[in-house]
């Protein structure tokens, strides 16, 4: 999670909203990204898309069924179907997100009949310092 949090204030430092993410495969980092909306012109550019993107072209395959996630904030209903669509194991995020989650708040997308995979969650790693990332961001900005 250290290094989601690290991507996360890279992110913060580009005017980006702070939330970062990282792929494991059998215990090697193989994809680190950053949330980057704004920066790239795509709206797809979430930190957990851009870290899926980078392992499948690591590992030259589509289905990440032996990597783990490590994301600073709960996936929201694109990047917890692309969790899904990627069969990732594992996914440990930090902070939860009422307004924008869709994992343990809003649509509940893993435990939605129509989804063909759910992955192992674990919450709540690295929660305070996420939130406070997320807090000082906004609060810069009103």
């Amino acid at each position: 999670m250290r290094r989601a949090l690290d991507a996360a204030c890279e992110a913060a430092g580009t005017g980006e909203v702070p939330v970062g993410a990282v792929i494991v495969h059998r215990g090697e980092v193989i994809a680190t990204a950053a949330n980057a909306p704004r920066r790239l012109h795509d709206p797809t550019a979430h930190a957990e898309m851009l870290a899926i993107r980078a392992a499948a072209a690591r590992l030259g395959r589509d289905r990440l069924e032996d990597c783990d996630l490590w994301v600073t904030l709960e996936p929201c209903a694109m990047c917890a179907g692309a969790i899904a669509h990627a069969r990732i194991a594992r996914l440990y995020y930090a902070a939860s997100d009422a307004k924008g989650g869709a994992v343990e708040h809003g649509p509940r997308l893993f435990e939605q009949p129509t989804c063909h995979h759910r992955p192992d969650i674990y919450a709540g790693i690295g929660d305070g310092e996420a939130r406070d990332l997320l807090r000082a961001f906004f609060q810069a900005r009103r």
